[in-house]
Order: C-alpha cells, then sequence, then structure tokens
C-alpha cells in the first residue's frame, strides 16, 4: 500500500480507538449506575433500572445507532455527529449488558459483610463504597474484559453512518486497490492486537485490584525454591510418608 492508504488506516485507527474510549466510559458509568440501581431497596428504583436493562439488551446495537443518528434528530431537532452518535448508542447499549455483571458481583458478596455493616451503623452509601463494592469490583473485570473486547468489536457498526472507523477505512482502502484478502487480513489482525492489549490490560488490573483485597494468586508451592536450596525427595517410613 501507499504512505496515502497507510494514512487512511491509521485514521481509521485513531477514530476506533476515540470511539472505544468514548463508549466505554459511558458504559461503565451506565453499569454502575443501574447496576446498583437493581439492587436499591425501593422496588420503583429497582423497576426502572430492570426495565432500561430489558429494552436496551433486548435491541440490536446496530438499529440503536440508526436511531440515534437518523430518528433522534427529528423528535428534537438536532443532530449528533457521528461521533458522539456512535458513542451515545454503544454505550447505553453495552452498559445494559455491565448493569447486570455489576449487579451479580453486588449480591455474591457476603450477606454477613453488610450485616457487619449494619452493625456499625454504616449507611447504605457507606456500606457500598466501603464493604460491597472493594470486594465486588475484582470479581466484575474478567466479565467486563469480555465486554470490552465485544465493544471494540461492535465499533465497526458505525460505519453505516459513513464514519471513518478502522472497518470504514479498510473497506475504501480495498476499493482503492481492488484487494480484498489482503486487505481484510490486515483488518483482521488489527482488531486482534487491540483486543489483546486489552485484555492484557484488564488481567493486569485484576491482580492488582485483588491484590489490594488479599486474593492475589499465588504461584503453587512446589515450584517455588528458594535460593541456595536443593529439592528432597520424600522417604517413607513404615509405609507412609514422612
Amino acid at each position: 500500500m501507499t504512505s496515502g492508504l497507510w494514512e487512511i488506516v491509521l485514521k481509521g485507527i485513531w477514530t476506533t480507538v476515540q470511539l472505544l474510549v468514548l463508549s466505554s466510559l459511558l458504559a461503565t458509568a451506565v453499569s454502575f449506575a443501574v447496576g446498583v440501581a437493581r439492587t436499591h431497596r425501593r422496588w420503583i428504583v429497582r423497576f426502572l433500572a430492570g426495565f432500561y436493562t430489558e429494552v436496551f439488551r433486548g435491541t440490536s446495537a446496530l438499529i440503536m445507532i440508526f436511531w440515534v443518528f437518523f430518528v433522534l434528530p427529528l423528535a428534537f431537532g438536532w443532530q449528533l455527529v457521528p461521533l458522539w452518535a456512535g458513542t451515545l448508542a454503544l454505550g447505553l447499549t453495552y452498559g445494559a449488558y455491565g448493569a447486570e455483571i455489576v449487579r451479580g458481583a453486588l449480591n455474591s458478596v457476603d450477606p454477613a459483610q453488610r450485616e457487619g455493616g449494619i452493625a456499625l451503623s454504616f449507611t447504605p452509601w457507606q456500606r457500598l463504597r466501603k464493604i460491597l463494592l472493594p470486594q465486588a469490583v475484582p470479581e466484575m473485570i474478567p466479565p467486563f474484559s469480555n465486554l470490552l473486547v465485544e465493544l471494540l468489536k461492535g465499533t465497526a457498526l458505525v460505519s453505516v453512518m459513513g464514519m471513518g472507523d478502522l472497518a470504514f477505512s479498510g473497506n475504501l482502502v480495498r476499493l482503492a486497490l481492488q484487494e480484498s484478502a489482503h486487505i481484510y487480513t490486515y483488518i483482521l489482525l488489527i482488531y486482534f492486537v487491540i483486543a489483546f492489549l486489552l485484555t492484557r490490560l484488564m488481567r493486569g488490573l485484576e491482580r492488582r485490584l485483588k491484590a489490594g483485597i488479599g486474593k492475589a494468586p499465588r504461584r503453587p508451592e512446589s515450584s517455588v525454591r528458594r535460593p541456595g536450596t536443593t529439592a528432597t525427595t520424600p522417604t517413607t517410613v513404615g509405609g507412609g510418608v514422612s
């Protein structure tokens, strides 16, 4: 490819990264707000949060992008630029999935922890901030990691608005070169590299958060040998191992 075509691809990568960061920030905020609301003691709050979750989980992300970009202007009289339309549609859609992750993690905390907070006269907000979230957030990281990769792949949907993301830019290069196999292979590899870096980042975050609450993974003791020591072979005494 020529330098001009590579420039198109690089701009597409940058647009995809921007959309991924913005929509993931919105999805995270929605996930925690709605997920916590799903565990609220008032039924009306739980109902509204559950209604939102069911609506956005039950609709297509592609159709939601169409609705935000084409229908919303007809209702309110203003047009969102493709980047913000994609951010809003993807953030709200994937935030609904993330809300269930948050709700499940909060409900998995030992009830004795909640009771301990009540015994200490903590307010509901204090129990959430000091007891529940520190224990629940590390358990959210693996499913959130999967959701983030799904969000990355979902960013390709914004190409229907003519937005110059990675998928759209790759298609322009394909049309210019009249070459499909190599171009789409390159695009697949780029998506894979971004997803791989995201999973590594999330795994490191998970280890750090679990270490903060004393749940850091440990290597098996049998595989750890201190410097200056040698391996010993168990000896049997009276048919047993000593």
